[in-house]
């Protein structure tokens, strides 16, 4: 199974029937996403948690003062079967365009905006709402 959409899949129902934290699988991939959501204030902390061989992501969600969650839709973009590429110049978002972008680039996961600062294109993993 795709370990990103199964990352995504329990954020996004998590967040739907208001759970405060979920335990997703640990991958570098995972790990960086997390950090991205933290870093732009969609999740509320992200800790790594290893048992033995087994090593889990901790991440607790978060709310706005109304109750509804700080994501509102979370995508994947590219999958095992169709990769999505762009360059730092055909990378969607934008100031204009609601919610952000998650991408993979040579330079690790960031967020669309950052990439075009870069100006570094990579895979397009996710968009969050």
């Amino acid at each position: 199974m795709d370990n990103i959409a199964n990352m995504l899949t329990i954020i996004r129902n998590a967040q739907r029937v208001k759970h405060t934290s979920v335990k997703v699988p640990y991958s570098k991939v995972n790990f960086g996403i997390a950090e991205v959501l933290k870093k732009e204030g969609r999740v509320h902390s992200i800790e790594l948690k290893k048992r033995g061989e087994k090593a889990r992501i901790i991440i607790t969600l978060s709310y706005t003062d109304t109750g509804d969650g700080a994501i509102e839709d979370i995508q994947r973009v590219s999958s095992s079967g169709k990769r999505v590429y762009a360059g730092y110049r055909d990378i969607p978002g934008g100031r204009q365009e609601r919610g952000l972008a998650i991408l993979s680039t040579p330079q690790g996961i960031m967020t669309a905006e950052e990439a075009k600062r870069q100006k570094v294109g990579g895979e397009i993993l996710c968009k969050v709402i």
